[in-house]
C-alpha cells in the first residue's frame, strides 16, 4: 500500500486544478516526458508524487503561467539549484493570481472593473478587443463584459506593453494563432479516428499530442526569433 504522504497523478491534478484549471493528467505526463518531473512508481508502475514533487510541479506551472517562461528556461532554472523544490517561492496572494479562482474565471465581468481586478484600464482591454485578442460581450443593459477566461491574455498583453509591444502589435499574433489552430486541427484529426475503444485513452492521447505540438511550435518560434535578432545584430557591440 502506498505511503499516505504520496499522491497519485489524478489526486495531484485534482489538488492543483482550482488554481490551474487547464491542468490535466496528460499535461503532467508530458512534463515528465520532458524531464521536468520524476515521481516515484509503485511495483505496478503507478506514479506516486511526494510533497517535493508537487511543489516542483506547482513551481513549473507558476513560472509558465505568470512569468511566461518556456519549459527550456524553467528546466535550467530548476536544475541549477541544489533543491529544485525551492527554485521559486510561489506567492498565492500575489495580485497577479488573485483573479484566477474558478468562480472568477467562469464569469463575465463589467469592463469598468478591470482596474480593480487586473490593474489595467478599460480602454486597454477595449484596444485588445479591437485587434482580436479577445471578444467583449454586451450585457442586457448595454455594458461591455469581459470573459474571465480572457484574464491570462490581458495579463500577458499588459506585461508586453512594458517592452513597447502594444495592442496593435498583437494583431499579427492573432492572425498567426488562427492559422496555426487550423493546422493543429488537421494534424489532430487522426486522434478522432483511432481504433482505441476507451474514450479516456483517446482523450489523453489527444491532450498529450496537443501539449507537445504547442510546446514544440513555441520552441521553434522562439529559436527562429532569437536567430533572426542575433543575425541582425551581428555588427552591434554592447560595452
Amino acid at each position: 500500500m502506498a505511503d499516505a504522504s504520496y499522491l497519485t497523478i489524478g489526486k495531484v491534478v485534482k489538488r492543483l486544478q482550482p488554481q490551474y484549471p487547464d491542468l490535466t493528467v496528460s499535461k503532467v505526463r508530458y512534463l515528465e516526458d520532458e524531464g521536468l518531473l520524476n515521481p516515484s512508481r509503485t511495483p505496478g508502475g503507478y506514479r506516486l508524487y511526494s510533497s517535493r514533487d508537487i511543489k516542483r510541479l506547482e513551481n513549473i506551472l507558476y513560472l509558465q503561467k505568470n512569468r511566461f517562461m518556456p519549459l527550456s528556461v524553467i528546466r535550467e532554472e530548476l536544475d541549477r539549484l541544489d533543491d529544485p523544490s525551492q527554485a521559486v517561492v510561489v506567492h498565492h496572494d500575489e495580485h497577479v493570481l488573485s483573479s484566477d479562482d474558478e468562480e472568477t474565471i467562469n464569469k463575465f465581468h463589467p469592463i469598468d472593473r478591470m482596474p480593480e481586478l487586473l490593474g489595467v484600464s478599460a480602454s486597454f482591454v477595449r484596444s485588445l478587443s479591437d485587434v482580436g485578442v479577445l471578444s467583449l460581450r454586451c450585457s442586457p443593459h448595454g455594458r461591455d463584459l469581459v470573459d474571465g477566461h480572457d484574464f491570462p491574455l490581458i495579463r500577458i498583453a499588459d506585461h508586453l506593453r512594458h517592452y513597447g509591444i502594444g495592442p496593435k502589435n498583437l494583431r499579427q499574433y492573432v492572425t498567426a494563432a488562427r492559422r496555426e489552430s487550423t493546422m493543429f486541427e488537421q494534424a489532430l484529426v487522426v486522434y478522432g479516428r483511432t481504433s482505441d475503444e476507451d474514450p479516456q485513452r483517446r482523450h489523453d492521447a489527444y491532450e498529450k499530442a496537443l501539449d507537445q505540438m504547442l510546446y514544440l511550435t513555441n520552441e521553434l518560434r522562439d529559436e527562429l526569433i532569437k536567430r533572426s535578432i542575433t543575425n541582425r545584430g551581428d555588427g552591434i557591440h554592447i560595452s
